[in-house]
């Protein structure tokens, strides 16, 4: 077991007042087979209005507020205390064949079967594009191990695709960072997403955060001090796998796993609106640390 100290500070600075603000935060890190919350504690500055937390339809923990008050500056800031499993890999060749894990979902009536297969469909952010699908069969070819499969999309993602936080912004559309070959981690894991639906398979959006420091001879990894984002996809008998295609791997004791959903627009990790502010600032800290 590895535990990690987790710190994310968003900071927004307006040049004038807001007189009102309204707020949904995904900033708590949600129980998996392989990860436990052992601490978490929200603070906000100003202070709110009856701030309260809720259960998502995913699952995931909401955390809402108000301000009715003026102010110039919005500090959000979450503490967690997160403790992760090593995740056991499948050897090359040994899980089933993707078609068999497609066609076992939507025979699964079980109300947990449903949960999975709900995965299989478009989402605001992810339509179904042929060029996508056709990007993915190019892995997925016929009767391909699923998890040999995953690992051929996501590192075919990586080499293909360039990180560039300056090709795309929050809402720029799948297709053209499919087009263009660029974007961030929420762009990518977009595309994964758009390549793995059209084939009747169940992928979700992950929210999270990546250690942020590494051992001395370990390449920093991609996407560290700021939120991350993977995808999550169901495997058959080997329940859901993470992908990180911004990384190529398959993530285990690095990722922090804080919501998932169909897409990006239902894990925003801070959500909202204002009345007034004019133009406004915003800073994003986080800071990943291994806990003795």
């Amino acid at each position: 077991m590895i535990k990690y100290k987790v710190s994310h500070t968003t900071t927004y600075e307006y040049d004038a007042p807001v007189a009102v603000c309204q707020n949904v935060v995904y900033l708590t890190p949600r129980p998996t087979p392989f990860q436990s919350c052992s601490y978490h504690r929200l603070t906000v500055r100003p202070l709110p209005g009856s701030p309260h937390r809720r259960t998502d339809y995913f699952g995931n923990t909401a955390s809402l507020f108000s301000l009715s008050t003026g102010h110039r500056k919005l500090q959000i800031t979450a503490h967690s205390t997160v403790e992760l499993l090593e995740r056991p890999f499948p050897s090359d060749g040994s899980t089933s064949p993707w078609e068999r894990v497609r066609d076992s979902l939507p025979q699964n009536r079980t109300e947990e079967g449903l949960a999975d297969y709900q995965f299989c469909f478009p989402s605001p952010r992810v339509p179904l594009l042929p060029e996508l699908a056709e990007y993915g069969r190019q892995s997925f070819t016929p009767n391909r191990p699923i998890v040999d499969a995953l690992r051929d999309l996501t590192h075919r993602i990586n080499t293909d695709f360039t990180y560039d936080p300056t090709a795309t912004t929050v809402n720029t559309p799948i297709s053209e960072a499919f087009k263009q070959r660029r974007g961030v981690c929420q762009d990518l894991s977009h595309v994964m997403l758009g390549c793995l639906r059209p084939l009747g398979l169940a992928a979700r959006y992950v929210s999270g955060y990546l250690r942020t420091h590494r051992a001395e001879d370990q390449a920093k990894l991609v996407g560290v001090d700021a939120s991350h984002a993977w995808v999550s996809v169901y495997c058959g008998e080997q329940g859901w796998m993470d992908a990180d295609p911004t990384n190529d791997l398959l993530p285990s004791t690095e990722h922090i796993t804080v919501a998932w959903g169909r897409d990006f627009g239902d894990v925003c990790p801070v959500s909202g609106m204002f009345v007034g502010g004019g133009s406004h600032r915003l800073t994003v800290a986080v800071d990943v640390a291994p806990s003795s």
